[in-house]
């Protein structure tokens, strides 16, 4: 059975924090506890509009933090220095808008393959691991071959908010479909976005998967339970999921 890692985004605390002001609560302290409950890696996404990572968590987390550090980011000329300034672990390019509530879909790598050129060689001569979160398609996958960067994180919000489930069904034969052809040209694939304790397990599964970065659900269940025993959850979870296809595949 191969490993899945668990990135765990905490965005959403910086976000309760900014609501009010101050320093509480503090994102940093939340991955710490998140590396302490069996995280492999922190997802942090500094937005435009510094919404509610900030560039001194950023900085904070890249002095502090002993784990790696996913910084997600805009393909723009600000944020690709911030990036080499810090030199993170990894970068994975996000689409952005402003007036977005969230990060409504993938990267449209293979429309935005010339812009996004200089960025992932850039990136990539800095030593730091290039990944684009696109949607589970052919095309996109082609793109970021192309593009040369070596990860993709596949986009999962329209499967995790499916209505019905011959909905829901379609959404994860087409992320199995991708996932597999993104393996075979030779990627490392992960996955993401809306992900949560009833929706992880059918991902989590799928073996071409080596991470999956979940934040909001992880950050909502917090409320109701601490971070440490949503993250240990999950981590069971997605642990389970692939010991059980790993049985499956063996029988």
């Amino acid at each position: 059975m191969n490993y899945l890692r668990l990135g765990v985004n905490i965005d959403h605390v910086a976000t309760i924090r900014n609501a009010r002001g101050g320093g509480h609560p503090d994102p940093v302290r939340g991955a710490r506890l998140a590396a302490e409950a069996g995280a492999d890696g922190i997802t942090a996404h500094l937005r435009e509009d510094r919404r509610h990572i900030s560039d001194g968590d950023i900085e904070r987390l890249t002095g502090e933090i002993d784990l790696p550090l996913n910084f997600e980011m805009a393909a723009t000329d600000e944020m690709l220095a911030i990036a080499l300034k810090h030199r993170p672990h990894a970068a994975c390019i996000v689409p952005e808008k402003r007036e977005e509530v969230t990060t409504e879909g993938g990267l449209d790598a293979a429309g935005l393959h010339n812009h996004l050129t200089r960025f992932c060689s850039e990136l990539k001569g800095a030593g730091i691991r290039v990944s684009l979160f696109i949607e589970a398609d052919k095309r996109q996958i082609d793109a970021a071959v192309s593009l040369g960067a070596p990860v993709v994180e596949l986009h999962t919000g329209a499967y995790c908010d499916a209505e019905t489930p011959a909905e829901r069904s379609a959404h994860l034969e087409r992320i199995r479909e991708a996932a597999r052809y993104g393996a075979e040209r030779g990627l490392e694939m992960h996955a993401g976005h809306g992900l949560s304790f009833d929706t992880v397990g059918q991902i989590a599964e799928m073996p071409e998967f080596h991470e999956l970065n979940i934040g909001h659900f992880l950050v909502g269940e917090a409320i109701f339970g601490g971070l440490d025993s949503a993250i240990r959850r999950m981590r069971a979870l997605m642990d389970k999921a692939r010991a059980d296809a790993s049985g499956r595949i063996g029988a």
